[in-house]
């Protein structure tokens, strides 16, 4: 297997299904819901979801990214995207990334499995060295979540790129290394039957 792969990650909480122009028309309910207004990321919104699904099936097939969109099993609504980004298939290695979630879903065990799904085909089926996680440095919520995953900060990218609202970010680089794999995956599980 590989990272660029066009694979579906099930779980008990959620599915994992590649990205599809037409799923624009379902994540509209998702990006509906009221979002918090935070200035350091971005949810696509009911006016930018389809420019937002082409800009993700673009670099997929650039070979750069593999998108997917998050179904909430319970009920199965589409609750948000996550993908691989920053693909190196020569090495293996990856970022998980450009993920956004409709509130009804957040605090959920949805993110908590869909990470560990991810995270476990990285791993197990991609064998990969390394599956790292970035967020602005001022997203405390977002940094608080990567750390409770297991992931270690490898540090801090200064003036990494330009936001949205053109100020510059800081960026926060964390990662996950093989060996560390298992007791990462331990504590997702545990998180899970919780």
């Amino acid at each position: 297997m590989t990272l660029d792969a066009l694979v579906t990650l099930s779980g008990t909480h959620v599915r994992l299904e590649p990205l599809r122009p037409d799923h624009v028309f379902e994540l509209r309910e998702a990006v509906a819901e009221p979002h918090e207004d935070l200035w350091f990321t971005t949810v696509p919104t009911p006016v930018t979801l389809a420019d937002d699904v082409a800009e993700r099936l673009a670099k997929r097939d650039a070979g750069t990214m593999n998108p997917f969109v998050t179904r909430r099993l319970d009920d199965g609504r589409l609750v948000g995207e996550t993908t691989f980004c920053n693909l190196d298939l020569a090495s293996p290695r990856t970022e998980i990334g450009y993920t956004w979630l409709a509130p009804s879903a957040q605090r959920t065990p949805i993110n908590t499995e869909a990470k560990l799904l991810m995270l476990t085909y990285a791993f197990e089926e991609c064998e990969v060295i390394a599956v790292e996680f970035r967020s602005h440095f001022h997203n405390r919520r977002s940094r608080a979540a990567i750390e409770r995953l297991g992931a270690k900060l490898d540090g801090i990218l200064r003036n990494h790129r330009y936001g949205p609202d053109g100020t510059l970010r800081d960026t926060a680089a964390y990662s996950i290394l093989p060996h560390e794999w298992p007791t990462v995956r331990q504590g997702l599980l545990a998180r899970l039957t919780r």
